[in-house]
């Protein structure tokens, strides 16, 4: 089941925390960059996150989440995580797909990933997003930048 998480309950944000850093730490591995910001994320920081979460949770069990902000004119995924013993079930899928049609409906939406997590990258492409451009972030370390124009 897909819902809004309330990432001021401490708790909740506790539950995003241990879903978050274990993927971050097989995302980090991937693309061979430790830099990955969402890595030095805390409780804290969490519950301080403007972002709005939304999680897929089987059994009051958190297993993925996806956090996104509003613009004027454009939502951007900020992050799109599942923990590493639910890889490869489909659930970044539900998430992308749900948020796609559920919350952005036909607003723009923009996205990055590290240039090297192909994964994510050929997920995105599937919900019709494009390479919009590459950004370096770090010495040697890309990040590339999607939008999704087309209606969802």
């Amino acid at each position: 089941m897909i819902l809004k998480l309330d990432n001021k309950d401490k708790k909740m944000a506790n539950s995003i925390l241990n879903v978050q850093l274990p993927a971050y730490m097989e995302e980090a591995k991937l693309i061979n960059f430790e830099g990955i910001p969402q890595l030095k994320d805390n409780v804290e920081s969490i519950r301080d996150s403007k972002e709005v979460f939304i999680g897929y949770v089987i059994e009051h069990d958190l297993k993925g989440f996806l956090a996104y902000s509003e613009g004027d004119n454009e939502y951007q995924i900020c992050r799109l995580v599942v923990h590493p013993s639910c890889f490869k079930q489909g659930i970044a899928r539900k998430l992308v797909h749900y948020f796609l049609n559920e919350i952005a409906k036909k607003k723009k939406v923009i996205v990055s990933t590290g240039s090297d997590n192909l994964p994510a990258i050929n997920l995105y492409k599937t919900f019709g997003f494009k390479f919009h451009k590459k950004i370096e972030v770090a010495p040697n370390f890309f990040i590339s930048l999607f939008e999704n124009l087309s209606d969802h």
